[in-house]
């Protein structure tokens, strides 16, 4: 297995050479960020509709659920065929915006939701462009692919809330991180544990979207 780790100081050197194509470095740490950001989002999203009266944001939590576990299991499945390790917890910083949110009250929460994801998936929009454009193996390309169609979506349903601070959000985007390495790196799973699964809620009315074969 290849392992859980942040973005390398070498994204560039090549790792694996499977059937689909060079796997680099950037190509893997790109799987493990998919995966970690799926798990904190997906967390919010079942907050969203446990917590918030707000339809916008109800809708926006169902939305968050229901293609968040749709793109992991496309994760999980590129993770399998290349033998990339994944972690089941999001990064001690991504583990601070749901206990923050958490401890939001009900009318505080949707704001701070929405400029939260919006931020995260800002950035997390310029990483999948750059994977995109440079990886040279198929599976990557695939799951950059429904993850760029993933984030631009749950952009949107946040957006629509009308709730978004702009100005904290690109304030967030376009800083750079302050956070030590370790803040930023999910840890490894936990050895002999099931890996953790996400569906959506029984009663999600969003249609998952197909994942990558």
């Amino acid at each position: 297995m290849l392992g859980v780790q942040k973005a390398s100081s070498a994204p560039d050197r090549i790792i694996a050479a499977p059937k689909s194509g060079k796997l680099s470095e950037a190509d893997r740490d790109f799987v493990v960020k998919v995966r970690a950001a799926g798990l904190w989002e997906y967390s919010v999203g079942l907050m969203a509709l446990q917590k918030s009266t707000t339809k916008s944001i109800r809708t926006a939590g169902q939305q968050l659920t229901a293609e968040d576990a749709s793109l992991d299991a496309a994760c999980r499945s590129t993770a399998g065929q290349l033998g990339i390790t994944l972690p089941d917890q999001p990064s001690p910083q991504q583990q601070g915006f749901v206990s923050r949110l958490n401890a939001d009250s009900p009318e505080q929460f949707g704001a701070d939701m929405a400029t939260t994801v919006r931020a995260v998936d800002g950035q997390l929009l310029m990483t999948i462009a750059s994977v995109r454009s440079t990886t040279k193996n198929s599976l990557i390309r695939a799951l950059a692919a429904e993850a760029n169609q993933t984030v631009l979506d749950h952009i949107r349903a946040v957006e629509k809330t009308g709730l978004v601070d702009f100005d904290q959000a690109v304030f967030q985007e376009t800083s750079p991180p302050s956070l030590p390495a370790h803040d930023l790196t999910p840890p490894p799973p936990a050895a002999g544990q099931p890996q953790v699964i996400l569906t959506p809620p029984a009663d999600s009315t969003v249609s998952p979207r197909s994942t990558v074969d």
